[in-house]
């Protein structure tokens, strides 16, 4: 059978193939991790087939060498299954080849262990589970997947196609509905190239993140660590805050604390905070997109500001609010934000593809690239900024996941997997925003469509990368989308993200809505 697989594809089975040998020497510490390494290393290297030529390609020292178990099996799991999605589509033959390659290097690296270790063994299995997973259509066609077969949604695959041809690189669709699962994706995984973005990819996905922010506070609430109704000062004395302010607040965006990322007044004024990817600090921002910002220093910032309003007398969408509810949240914890994420949420749903990176500028693969356009001494450029530093952003806009990750989460959500019914219709309570048809509750935005009907959203932008997330109030229906595109500093893609948002909405909930644009983070 012919089969042809793009130089990303190939990135994608030698990052998966190799990972897994990584992981094994990571999870290994009693064993020998050089020798670990070498046998697994060796065992890869002896595949035949197509599987054997790839992998004998692989670039020497380019490794996952020191990073942690959990560090490299959230980039490393993701792309197992994508490598056995993508062969699987062209020649099952070779999908098979690439699993039993792997699981041999997987099981010649643990005779050199020793007595395997609790950790190696856990691994062996998600590894096993990763290559498992694959379904029949490939991640990173626009097939139907083997979940939505006999569907027939042309009208879907036509809706992002079109999106496409509004100035999208390339956007990724998967719905939940009363008929099954449809995914599909169309335009391009990078510039000037001919693959389509992995359905499944990873994406940045902006203010996304605040719906995990809040629902992990909720959670703290319900497990009386936290309460809703209580000063925020009280569990952050060290900022100052002003004692009005509730975590309630925080999460509804009525604190009126200044946005960090800058405020726009209602006659025009803007006052900036720190530099960002629009507006007249876009250059800057490029220049300095690695820069590492501590969540204390943007929340320092904000509050060196005049306060935009009174506590509780407004509604201003600040991205202050939600790294106070991160420093919140460690304060009570006494653990990371990324220990608490990992401990109520991905863990218990299995989200192996979503990953809080904190200040580290990676993202797994497969992903589609992300592009800013910017204006240097007279002359345009276009550059992938894929790899930046999220901590400017912060837990205002920072996580990074992927479609079916978004549609697992807010489908537990919502279907009370997550929170108990008081706290969870807490949530989706609407407080008026001044937006037609969009009010907001705590990290989700309650929309209104034309026919009268309800959905719970947040959607979210990345610089290059966004992110939708829809559901029905009960999570029985859902829509989450990945999209990848050159931004700039005018924000020139906003009015066809906003018909996008529209026209998917239309399509998937049969209502539509009046203006759907969100801001974003």
């Amino acid at each position: 059978m012919s089969i042809t697989l793009s130089d990303q594809d190939k990135s994608t089975l030698r990052t998966a193939a190799y990972g897994a040998v990584s992981l094994m020497v990571a999870a290994g510490a009693a064993g020998k991790p050089h020798k670990i390494a070498t046998d697994g290393g060796i065992a890869l290297g002896s595949a035949t087939g197509l599987v054997g030529h790839v992998l004998a390609e692989y670039p020497k020292g380019k490794d996952l060498g020191g990073k942690s178990v959990a560090e490299i099996a959230d980039r490393v799991l993701p792309a197992l299954t994508a490598a056995m999605n993508l062969l699987k589509q062209q020649d099952p033959a070779e999908a098979e080849n690439f699993r039993r390659t792997v699981l041999v290097a997987v099981e010649t690296a643990q005779m050199h262990q020793g007595r395997p270790s609790p950790t190696s063994t856990e691994m062996v299995r998600k590894i096993t589970e990763a290559l498992d997973a694959a379904s029949v259509a490939a991640a990173d066609s626009g097939a139907v997947p083997e979940a939505a077969a006999g569907q027939d949604r042309p009208e879907w695959q036509k809706a992002i196609e079109e999106m496409v041809e509004s100035g999208f690189v390339g956007v990724s669709l998967r719905v939940h509905d009363e008929r099954g699962e449809w995914a599909g994706s169309a335009g391009a995984a990078e510039l000037g190239g001919a693959a389509k973005p992995p359905i499944n990819g990873h994406v940045r996905i902006g203010s996304n993140t605040k719906t995990f922010t809040a629902t992990l506070v909720l959670q703290l609430v319900a497990e009386g660590k936290v309460g809703l109704d209580v000063p925020a000062a009280d569990y952050l004395p060290e900022f100052g805050l002003d004692r009005r302010i509730t975590v309630r607040m925080l999460l509804q965006h009525t604190s009126g604390v200044f946005n960090f990322s800058g405020e726009v007044y209602d006659d025009g004024t803007v006052v900036p905070g720190i530099p960002i990817p629009y507006g007249t600090t876009g250059k800057e921002w490029v220049d300095n997109r690695f820069k590492v910002y501590r969540p204390q220093e943007l929340v320092e910032l904000a509050l060196s500001k005049p306060a935009r309003f009174e506590p509780g007398t407004g509604w201003s969408y600040s991205n202050t609010n939600y790294v106070l509810a991160r420093l919140l949240i460690e304060k009570v914890t006494g653990r990371t934000y990324a220990e608490e994420m990992q401990r109520l949420i991905l863990g218990p749903l299995g989200l192996s593809g979503t990953v809080v990176p904190d200040a580290s500028p990676g993202i797994p693969e497969p992903h589609a690239h992300a592009y800013y356009r910017y204006e240097d001494a007279g002359e345009h450029k276009t550059v992938d900024i894929t790899r930046q530093n999220p901590s400017w952003i912060s837990t205002g806009g920072d996580m990074i996941s992927t479609t079916q990750d978004m549609h697992t989460f807010i489908s537990a959500l919502l279907g009370g997997k997550l929170l108990p019914a008081p706290l969870l219709a807490e949530m989706c309570t609407p407080h008026p925003t001044g937006i037609p048809n969009m009010d907001y509750g705590l990290g989700v935005f309650v929309v209104t469509t034309d026919d009268g009907g309800t959905v719970i959203s947040h959607n979210g932008a990345a610089v290059g990368h966004a992110a939708l997330m829809y559901s029905t109030p009960d999570g029985s229906k859902t829509l989450t989308a990945a999209l990848n595109c050159v931004d700039d500093a005018d924000l020139s893609i906003a009015a066809a993200f906003q018909k996008a948002q529209q026209r998917l909405l239309n399509e998937v909930f049969c209502g539509g809505q009046a203006d759907p644009a969100q801001p974003t983070g």
